[in-house]
């Protein structure tokens, strides 16, 4: 073998080395671009539900009755409607994002779960007027896939965080900080 030979070898299992090196390094981005995007988005769903028109609506909605139909929220409370679509059109935006992986299932329902099924619960006749009136039995349908989905989530418990996890701690407090 001349050492010209021996050189063309070489370079040879240089160069596809380089390649799979640079493979490897393309997938490490991806992911990680991909764990930011994420991120992101929990980032900008937290951020949402700190919003003052969030909060209040939220706040309103809490407090309205049970089984309030549409006509209900005209009659009783004059932005009552308006709470309520906040609600649902962001429940229906929540929901949309966790089904399609663009926001972990996990941080939607540590974040929002029982918020969420109790919102639901509490504008269900509400959604299902709306359906009616408007002949689409879509209507706000991830908004309903999201409180259905969270209640299933549920711990089998059924204890709230506080009690559920007493004996958490970090893995490795330097790294978390």
């Amino acid at each position: 073998m001349t050492d010209l030979s021996r050189l063309a070898n070489m370079a040879e299992i240089f160069s596809a080395a380089i390649v799979i090196g640079g493979i490897i390094f393309a997938l490490i981005q991806m992911r990680q671009t991909r764990q930011q995007r994420r991120e992101m988005a929990a980032i900008e769903l937290f951020r949402f539900f700190g919003s003052p028109d969030f909060s209040a609506a939220y706040r309103n909605v809490l407090h309205y009755p049970d089984g309030m139909t549409a006509d209900d929220f005209k009659q009783k409370y004059p932005d009552g409607e308006n709470c309520a679509m906040l609600i649902a059109t962001t429940m229906e935006n929540i929901g949309v994002m966790m089904h399609q992986r663009i926001v972990p299932t996990t941080v939607v329902h540590h974040l929002i779960g029982s918020s969420a099924v109790i919102l639901w619960n509490k504008l269900e006749p509400w959604v299902i007027d709306l359906r009616n009136e408007l002949d689409n039995p879509y209507a706000f349908e991830w908004f309903q896939w999201l409180a259905i989905t969270l209640t299933n989530l549920q711990d089998k418990s059924n204890a709230p965080a506080y009690e559920a996890h007493t004996d958490w701690v970090p893995s490795n407090f330097g790294s978390e900080i």
